[in-house]
């Protein structure tokens, strides 16, 4: 008799069918029952009411729902003039819910910078600490898109941007969390034409997911996922031919768009169903709602025999078996 294999509940993509663009994901299920998503700011439900840094809250990342805005009310940070608050990175640090965010302005890469928040609860409102990083403190332009990392030993940053003046870039942090270590120095990971970082580790190996290519030009993004790895936190990142990730030219593409599912990246964190299985959420153009936004999109990642990640297709799947969640 053939074995019968589990399968989660069937979904179809997107998860969140409106704009949720840079989304960052926390499995909260030991302390509340949740995943909770953030993401970029945004309108609601089609309103011109803006939202900074949507929470959204579920069960199982297939059904949302929202919850509000992460600062509460119309309130945000803004210790940077005229920006807007991008790229949520959403952990749970020695017992506090940690938020590292961006103030960033679009033609002023000078003047963006990355800030962290602080709350007792995963829907906020989050009380702001401030900047960590920007271009007069690190000497990078477009120092957006933070992304936490702890090693178990060292808490680390990762952030940066499209720019001459920017690129990939880590430093230490101090052992909370809320600041940069006092002494560190920063160590570049990436090139300058890519952003949204984040670090995994597995195996032994960290692997860098950043994103190249234009992000928001609805129909005509060219985003896509690319992916480099170390077996040092702080590099050098290559990709299988040996390329480094500061190299600008760095092509190993994972997951890049179709008509349906234009300029997929700026992923989220890596999450494990209870079966074993790693899901990746990111954002998305969808041809299902005319591309008027970035939507959320979920898709199981796979590993190779020799720990390179991939996906079933190399573009968005438009459907498929859910995770397994059993607690």
């Amino acid at each position: 008799m053939e074995e019968e294999v589990e399968e989660g509940p069937f979904y179809t993509n997107p998860v969140i069918a409106h704009n949720c663009p840079d989304p960052s994901i926390i499995d909260n299920r030991e302390r509340d029952g949740y995943f909770y998503v953030y993401s970029t700011r945004n309108g609601t439900n089609g309103t011109p009411t803006v939202v900074y840094l949507p929470v959204y809250r579920s069960k199982d990342m297939i059904n949302w729902e929202a919850l509000g805005n992460a600062f509460g009310g119309l309130n945000r940070p803004e210790w940077v003039s005229e920006s807007s608050v991008w790229a949520p990175d959403i952990n749970y640090i020695n017992g506090k819910y940690v938020l590292y965010y961006a103030l960033g302005c679009w033609d002023t890469s000078d003047r963006s910078a990355s800030g962290v928040a602080v709350s007792d609860r995963p829907e906020g409102p989050f009380t702001d600490l401030g900047m960590l990083v920007d271009m007069e403190t690190q000497g990078v332009g477009n120092s957006i898109d933070p992304n936490f990392f702890d090693d178990g030993e060292h808490k680390y940053l990762f952030w940066g941007s499209f720019g001459a003046k920017s690129g990939i870039w880590a430093i230490e942090l101090s052992s909370d969390g809320l600041s940069v270590k006092e002494g560190a120095t920063k160590v570049q990971i990436g090139s300058t034409n890519m952003e949204g970082t984040y670090i995994y580790k597995r195996g032994g190996w960290y692997y860098a997911f950043t994103s190249k290519g234009s992000c928001c030009s609805g129909a005509e993004s060219t985003y896509h996922l690319v992916v480099a790895r170390s077996r040092n936190v702080l590099g050098p990142y290559l990709g299988p031919d040996g390329t480094p990730l500061t190299d600008y030219g760095f092509s190993n593409t994972i997951l890049s768009g179709t008509s349906a599912f234009v300029g997929p990246g700026h992923n989220g964190e890596i999450i494990t169903d209870d079966s074993g299985q790693d899901w990746m959420i990111y954002h998305a153009f969808c041809a299902s709602n005319n591309y008027s936004g970035r939507c959320l999109i979920l898709d199981k990642i796979f590993w190779t025999n020799d720990g390179w990640p991939y996906f079933n297709l190399t573009n968005p799947s438009p459907f498929g078996h859910g995770p397994i969640l059993k607690k």
